[in-house]
C-alpha cells in the first residue's frame, strides 16, 4: 500500500511539473543566436510563435522527472492544428479496438468501410499494405510515417466525433477538440455523420458498426479564429474579409505535449489516467511515429516524394539533401496548413543520452491572403523549426545529468 501510494505521489508531482513553466529560457537562448531567431523574435505575435520545451531528469531508478519551459504560450490563442491532431486519433483507435477485443476485432483485422451519407467514400482495398487489404493498423502506420489524410479520416470514422471529444476530456485535454475529417472540406452535417464499417478476420465478420451521429457541439472560448484580410473561395475568387476558422479542430500546445508524455512515460502518470494500450500497441505507435519513410516495405513510398527526414521538421526542417543520424530517432507528429507548421516531439540521442520534449508551432502568411497556398514555409518557417530543433538539442548536449538515461525501451525494430 505504502509503495503504491508513493508511486501516485510521484506520477502526481510529475504532472503538475509538466504544468508549470519558466517563461523567460527559451526568450533568452533564443536571443543568443541573433541571427536566427531576430526575424522572429521582433514578430512573436504575427508569426503566431508558441514554443514548449521540456528536459528529462531520470533518478537513480531510471524514472523521469520533468521540466517545462514555453514561450508565448496560450492555450487560448487558436492556431490551426492540421494534422496534429491525427496522433490522438491513433491512441483513442487502438483503445476502442482494445476495448472490442472479445469480439475477436484486433488492429490487424480488415476493415470495410461503407457510406450512408452525402459525400462519403467507400474503402475495400488498400494496395499500400501487404495483403493488399485494409486494417486499422496499416491506416496508423501511414499516419505516423507520412501523415496520410485518408488514413485519418478512416480512423476519425471509427472512433466517432462523441468518442473522440470524450476521450480528449477524459485525459485533461481540456484546450483540443478534433471536430472533422481533414482535406476533404469536410465540416458541419456531413462532419457529424460518420461510415457504417465492418471488420473481418479471414472471412468471419467480427465486429459491424452502424452509421454513427453525434449531434453535440464543441464549443472552446478561444481568441484568434479570424485571420488574415481575404480568403480564395472553392471557386479561387478572392474574397475580402477575413478567414475564420472558429468551427475548425483545436489541439493547444500544451495538450500536445501531454498527450505525447503520456504516450511516452506512461509510468509517470497514476493507472487510471493511463491510455488502454496493450505493450505491442505501444510498440506499433513507437516504431512508425520514429521510423522514416524511405525504411517502409509496407506502405512503400518514393523517396522522391517522402525523403528519410520528410516528417522530421524540429530537427532537419524540410531540407531533402540531409543524410539522418544514426544516434538520433525523433518520435513526433508534425502538421502544416493554413500557412502554420506545427511539431510535438519527442527526441532521443541514444549514444550521447540525450532526450527531451520539444512542441512548437510558427506561422507565415504575408499577404493575409488564406488558402492561396502563398505561404512562407521556405523562408520563414521551416528554418524556424529546425533552427529551434538545433539549438535545443546544443543546450542538452552541454546540459550536466545526474544520471544517464536508460533508452533501450526506445530502441526500435525498423526492419519489419
Amino acid at each position: 500500500m505504502k509503495l503504491l501510494i508513493t508511486s501516485i505521489c510521484l506520477a502526481m508531482s510529475l504532472t503538475a511539473m509538466a504544468q508549470k513553466t519558466d517563461t523567460v529560457f527559451l526568450k533568452k537562448l533564443m536571443e543568443t543566436k541573433p541571427d536566427m531567431f531576430n526575424a522572429v523574435l521582433n514578430h512573436p505575435q504575427k508569426n503566431e510563435i508558441q514554443i514548449l520545451y521540456t528536459e528529462i531528469n531520470r533518478d537513480a531508478a531510471n524514472k523521469p522527472h520533468f521540466k517545462s519551459y514555453s514561450y508565448n504560450l496560450n492555450p487560448k490563442h487558436y492556431f490551426y492544428p492540421a494534422s496534429t491532431v491525427k496522433l490522438a486519433a491513433v491512441i483513442f483507435a487502438l483503445e476502442k479496438v482494445n476495448r472490442l477485443k472479445n469480439l475477436g476485432l484486433s488492429s490487424k483485422s480488415v476493415m470495410i468501410t461503407d457510406s450512408s451519407f452525402t459525400g462519403q467514400t467507400k474503402v475495400f482495398k488498400d494496395s499500400t499494405s501487404k495483403n493488399g487489404l485494409p486494417s486499422i493498423e496499416h491506416y496508423i502506420k501511414k499516419i505516423l510515417l507520412i501523415s496520410d489524410n485518408d488514413a485519418f479520416n478512416r480512423l476519425y470514422e471509427f472512433i466517432g466525433g462523441a468518442e473522440i471529444n470524450s476521450k480528449l476530456k477524459k485525459n485533461g485535454l481540456k484546450d483540443s477538440r478534433i471536430l472533422n475529417r481533414l482535406a476533404i472540406g469536410d465540416a458541419g452535417e456531413s462532419a457529424k455523420h460518420t461510415n457504417p464499417i465492418k471488420f473481418y478476420n479471414g472471412d468471419k465478420l467480427v465486429y459491424e458498426q452502424p452509421a454513427q451521429y453525434d449531434p453535440k457541439e464543441y464549443n472552446l472560448v478561444l481568441t484568434n479564429t479570424v485571420m488574415g484580410k481575404g480568403y480564395l473561395d472553392s471557386a479561387d475568387k478572392l474574397v475580402n474579409k477575413p478567414f475564420s476558422l472558429e468551427n475548425k479542430n483545436a489541439f493547444a500546445i500544451n495538450d500536445q505535449q501531454k498527450l505525447m508524455q503520456k504516450l511516452i512515460f506512461p509510468e509517470a502518470f497514476p493507472i487510471n489516467e493511463r491510455y488502454d494500450l496493450t505493450p505491442e500497441d505501444y510498440k506499433l505507435i513507437y516504431t512508425y511515429m520514429s521510423k522514416l519513410p524511405t525504411e517502409s516495405d509496407y506502405p512503400k513510398y518514393d523517396p522522391k516524394d517522402f525523403w528519410p527526414t520528410y516528417a522530421k521538421m524540429l530537427y532537419y526542417g524540410r531540407e531533402k539533401n540531409v543524410e539522418p543520424d544514426k544516434n538520433i530517432r525523433i518520435f513526433n507528429k508534425y502538421g502544416d496548413s493554413y500557412g502554420f507548421i506545427i511539431d510535438n516531439s519527442y527526441f532521443v540521442d541514444f549514444e550521447n543520452g540525450v532526450e527531451y520534449f520539444l512542441t512548437a508551432v510558427i506561422q507565415s502568411n504575408e499577404d493575409g491572403i488564406f488558402n492561396d497556398n502563398k505561404y512562407e514555409y521556405e523562408t520563414v518557417c521551416y528554418p524556424f523549426m529546425k533552427n529551434l530543433g538545433r539549438t535545443i538539442y546544443e543546450y542538452e548536449m552541454q546540459r550536466t545529468k545526474k544520471h544517464k538515461p536508460d533508452l533501450n525501451k526506445f530502441k526500435m525494430d525498423y526492419k519489419n
